[in-house]
């Protein structure tokens, strides 16, 4: 017991020891840390080196990475502003979804793969990462801008769309049919999950945690740490009725943030918030997690099916920055920002990997189609930023990067 537990612990300090020094490293020569982080899990972990490996110890610690990255990104939005950029999230998150998932299901077709196993390659390569372009995001310095704002409802509208769809693929695969009341009842409860959250989260909670504040105040029990412990039972409940309705629990740790800033708390106390929400996530526990997303790579993909991971990466790719772009054109978005968010929106990452990790479970795609679509995501994701970075620094070249505050999000 004591040596499984000093196993554990020697494990999680080389994760994050390589995740510091690989994520300074990439730093240093302009890129976002998450880069070296899941470089990081690709070279030390089971499909190279094999000196990290995986463990529940870091699963716990990865899935409370992700969630609280989800918190802080979510207290760095303007709900107001996300609302007012919703339209065009909305044609982004559609464009996004339809035509990979169109695609993908063509590639099953193509490889000769059943009915079941070409959904399932349509959804994967619909999948977004909220996660992973939430790092990004943050670490490029620009969740003040349209793009950010697009990409974040676009991505948390396309994460709500491919769990649907993948819902409803569940339950033809399990009953050999979709019905029209299995598919509304699923769609239902995330509709109903986001209108309650909205009434809660900014109509109630301000006034609630109001109440409370002045309460603790009386009673002398307000602290900042307090106040901090609170804030994340807040979201920690509206994770719980995520799960309830079957959608993941970092859009409810996303939605907990938006409002928690707009909570109408005492400066200092959400300043300090604020700060160990951002220490927490980007200092340990979102580190882990990009490390974490590497071990499910295996390389013999390259030997025994380079033909089938080329032509799904090429497809995945193309597919969803072409998508999200063609859908931005009728927006007030220009062709670049357009394209910059289809950029953006490429990464899988997490929802992907879930995914096809349940259809393998359930015995619907083989090792060899699993091995290619984890491949894809974690190709996929780790091109995000790169790629985003070449498209911001385009953008700011021809003076087209738009600050929400510049334009007061007045958009179509």
């Amino acid at each position: 017991m004591v040596e499984a537990a000093g196993i554990d612990l020697l494990n999680l300090l080389l994760v994050l020891t390589l995740a510091w020094i690989f994520g300074l490293l990439v730093e240093r020569i302009g890129y976002p840390a998450l880069m070296g982080e899941i470089l990081a899990g690709i070279l030390f972990g089971p499909a190279l080196l094999g000196l990290l490996h995986p463990s529940e110890t870091l699963d716990i610690f990865a899935e409370l990475g992700v969630f609280l990255l989800m918190i802080y990104v979510g207290m760095e939005v303007d709900i107001h502003d996300l609302f007012e950029l919703g339209p065009q999230a909305l044609m982004v998150a559609f464009g996004g979804f339809l035509i990979p998932f169109g695609l993908g299901y063509a590639v099953g077709g193509i490889i000769g793969a059943s009915v079941e196993q070409s959904l399932f390659i349509g959804i994967a390569m619909a999948a977004t990462s909220l996660a992973t372009k939430s790092r990004i995001l943050v670490d490029l310095d620009i969740l003040d801008t349209r793009i950010a704002g697009v990409l974040l409802g676009g991505a948390l509208l396309s994460d709500v769309g491919v769990m649907v769809v993948f819902a409803g693929v569940m339950g033809f695969i399990e009953t050999g049919e979709v019905t029209a009341l299995g598919l509304g009842l699923v769609t239902g409860k995330a509709l109903l999950f986001f209108a309650v959250a909205l009434v809660i989260g900014d109509r109630f909670l301000p006034y609630i945690w109001q109440q409370l504040e002045d309460w603790m105040t009386r009673h002398r029990f307000v602290d900042k740490t307090s106040a901090f412990t609170v804030a994340l039972i807040v979201a920690l409940v509206f994770a719980f009725f995520a799960a309830l309705v079957d959608l993941h629990m970092i859009i409810g740790g996303f939605i907990a943030g938006l409002f928690l800033r707009q909570a109408q708390l005492e400066p200092d106390i959400y300043d300090h918030m604020y700060n160990v929400m951002y220490d927490l996530a980007m200092g340990f526990f979102a580190p882990i997690f990009f490390v974490t997303v590497a071990f499910e790579l295996t390389l013999n993909v390259f030997t025994q099916s380079l033909g089938l991971l080329v032509l799904i990466l090429v497809v995945a790719f193309v597919s969803k920055i072409v998508g999200s772009w063609l859908f931005t054109l009728p927006t007030k978005l220009s062709s670049k920002e357009g394209l910059v968010i289809g950029l953006g929106m490429n990464g899988r990452g997490t929802v992907e990997i879930v995914i096809v990790s349940i259809a393998l479970s359930a015995g619907i795609i083989g090792q060899e189609l699993f091995s290619i679509l984890v491949f894809t995501a974690i190709f996929t994701t780790t091109l995000v930023p790169p790629t985003v970075k070449w498209g911001i620094d385009w953008l700011k070249q021809t003076d087209e990067l738009v600050f929400i505050e510049d334009v007061g999000v007045d958009t179509e």
